[in-house]
């Protein structure tokens, strides 16, 4: 009998500039445990497998068998230009994966790439009328970045075409993510996996099957951390089941964590053997037992299966967890790290920590430390389950990643980074003399003081991101955030003197909010640009999850839940309807486009001394003036 091997594969489409973790802390983890395992990247694998001479080659080829009637701009410049997309692509890549720096100098200076459509924002850039349109971004230097900017348009373009040529669900992030994000059928998905595979489809089952032909495994993992990677992940798991039917599939990861914990449909289980849910080692080993023949099928943790009668089965038998501190030290071995593309799509300073350059990710805790914020899956294992590990353990894994890797970018992906545990770590780091850079997320809380600040910059911090959420107290309080809007301009302040950059996520649309609340938030948003306290942040819709304290609990926000549409299949974002006084006829989409546009001037420096009021366009006398004073988050600062 040949040896128990265990693959994990990234399904598409996550990122492209460094591997999505989770195979790496599983593959990791099953070493440690003596486990024959190995993975692979399909993500990155279709997108280099596509994005080439050959590829785009079959690329035109499709394309021209549509009428031209259905044919669109995208489409219809990529035919016309098709010699400047052949010759240009593969340096292109090249260029991106850093192994051919001099293009640069041709590629900046515009004429190398074919311009297509996602060329026309640089349009609005040139506010100066000088013609050079990202002048202001990259300046007389800066010339990789600038090159790396015009690239990233250029394979977005591309992207454009596989989406109007070939499958309008196609993105280089969110893959067909329509077909699964809160669908309560799997009807959508399975109709589309009917369907015979397209140039994408039959690319990636190529790739799949060559992955199981060199490893030979006798099981495979399927990580699905995002909606829009579920539909890749069935197609992988159906060409896998059609060619080898002996192997067995297993499915998890961060959409089946939130979205699939009430499944009820068997024909998922026409494609994946085994659904586990939360943290994967304790799941797994039980499964690997199982199919050793060392334990029963009953004797599963947090596992789907179908049963003999034919129905979805769930089970759990009670049994400990692996510690944070046992589950071993990710691994990278396998994935082709010189072969990711350093991206730069968007000039937000935080948007390009997330595409440009490639990080080693790993968590410094498991789970979140506050676990109170209203808005947040704080009923779920990844939020719920706090664990920490000692500060040499986690040194001892950045030492090890470091000499595997050879890189020492580290992101720390926890919900929120405690700050204790960051202080060993920032101390150890310096006492052993380790020279990392990190970036990760917390919460603003107090206990970060400049001289903690200081502290962790010493250690190679370079980025810090945060929620402010709402910017308004009231509102902060009834999200339980545990913080005020002067706690968060005291310890971005810090950050931001200690030169470590300042990121905040912002949040529109809460339960009870008013346009006045909005007014108010732009307000502190603005003031904390004005005092050098953010240098970047992004505001997001609020969305209520079934998982949430909203969720759960609508009355005590005062909304209530608009039912979920009977289903079997995934559930998380649930609508609500705001039926008190302070949340009637706001129109939070129209008053978002302000919220964004006005905080995309504010990174640039733009329009930072202006009435807020100027950026919502809103009917006259609809847009009250801000109550908080001008010179609120000074004074916080004094």
């Amino acid at each position: 009998m040949p040896p128990f091997k265990v693959l994990s594969l990234i399904p598409p489409m996550t990122q492209l500039n460094t591997p999505y973790p989770s195979t790496a802390y599983l593959t990791g983890f099953l070493r440690s445990r003596g486990i024959a395992a190995v993975q692979e990247d399909l993500a990155l694998a279709l997108v280099l497998a596509l994005l080439n001479r050959e590829g785009l080659q079959a690329l035109r080829g499709a394309v021209l068998a549509l009428p031209e009637a259905e044919r669109s701009g995208p489409v219809n410049f990529f035919l016309d230009h098709f010699a400047a997309y052949a010759q240009s692509i593969d340096p292109v890549i090249a260029f991106l994966q850093g192994r051919d720096s001099t293009l640069s100098h041709r590629i900046a200076r515009r004429g190398f790439l074919p311009e297509g459509a996602r060329f026309a924002a640089l349009d609005a850039y040139d506010d100066d009328g000088t013609g050079d349109p990202l002048g202001w971004a990259f300046g007389a230097l800066g010339q990789q970045d600038r090159a790396r900017h015009l690239a990233t348009l250029y394979l977005n373009d591309l992207a454009d075409v596989l989406r109007d040529g070939v499958d309008e669900g196609f993105e280089f992030v969110r893959y067909a993510e329509r077909l699964a994000a809160s669908q309560p059928s799997f009807d959508a998905l399975a109709q589309a996996l009917a369907k015979p595979p397209h140039l994408i489809d039959a690319t990636l089952e190529r790739l799949a099957l060559a992955a199981i032909d060199t490893h030979q495994p006798t099981l495979v993992l399927l990580s699905v951390p995002f909606p829009g990677s579920v539909y890749s992940a069935f197609r992988i798991a159906q060409c896998i089941r059609r060619a080898h039917p002996h192997i067995r599939i297993a499915l998890g990861g961060g959409f089946v964590n939130t979205e699939l914990r009430a499944l009820k449909a068997p024909r998922v289980f026409d494609f994946v053997d085994f659904i586990t849910l939360d943290g994967g080692e304790r799941p797994l080993l039980n499964l690997i037992e199982h199919l050793q023949g060392q334990r029963s099928v009953q004797r599963l943790v947090r596992t789907f299966v179908k049963n003999e009668a034919g129905q979805v089965q769930y089970i759990n038998l009670q049994e400990p967890e692996v510690a944070f501190e046992d589950v071993g030290t990710a691994t990278w071995d396998g994935l082709p790290l010189h072969n990711y593309l350093s991206l730069l799509d968007m000039l937000n300073p935080m948007n390009r920590l997330w595409s440009d350059g490639r990080w080693n990710k790993l968590t410094v805790a498991h789970g979140c430390y506050w676990k109170k914020c209203s808005f947040c899956d704080v009923s779920l294992d990844y939020i719920s389950r706090y664990e920490t590990a000692s500060a040499s353990t986690l040194v001892d894994r950045i030492e090890q990643i470091v000499a595997e890797t050879g890189q020492t970018g580290f992101h720390f992906v926890d919900e929120a980074a405690p700050p204790k545990a960051l202080k060993a770590l920032a101390q150890e780091l310096l006492r052993r003399g380790v020279q990392i850079s990190w970036w990760g997320n917390i919460r603003f809380e107090k206990t970060f003081t400049p001289e903690l600040c200081e502290l962790l910059a010493q250690s190679g911090c370079i980025a810090m991101s945060g929620g402010l959420e709402v910017a308004s107290d009231r509102l902060l309080q009834l999200m339980k955030k545990g913080v005020s809007v002067e706690q968060v301009a005291q310890v971005t302040k810090g950050f931001a003197d200690a030169g470590v950059l300042v990121h905040a996520y912002l949040m529109y649309g809460f339960p009870t909010q008013t346009v006045q609340d909005t007014v108010d938030a732009l307000e502190y948003v603005r003031q904390l640009f004005e005092n050098g306290c953010i240098h970047s942040g992004f505001f997001h819709r609020f969305v209520c999850t079934v998982h949430s304290p909203v969720g759960l609990n609508p009355a005590d926000y005062g909304v209530t839940l608009v039912p979920l549409p009977q289903g079997d299949f995934a559930q998380n974002d649930v609508a609500f309807i705001d039926p008190t006084p302070l949340g009637q006829g706001i129109d939070h989409d129209l008053l978002g486009q302000g919220l964004k546009k006005a905080i995309y001037n504010f990174m640039h420096g733009v329009g930072v001394e202006a009435d807020v009021r100027s950026w919502f366009e809103l009917p006259k006398g609809q847009c009250p003036k801000t109550t908080v004073q001008r010179n609120r988050i000074e004074r916080a600062l004094v």
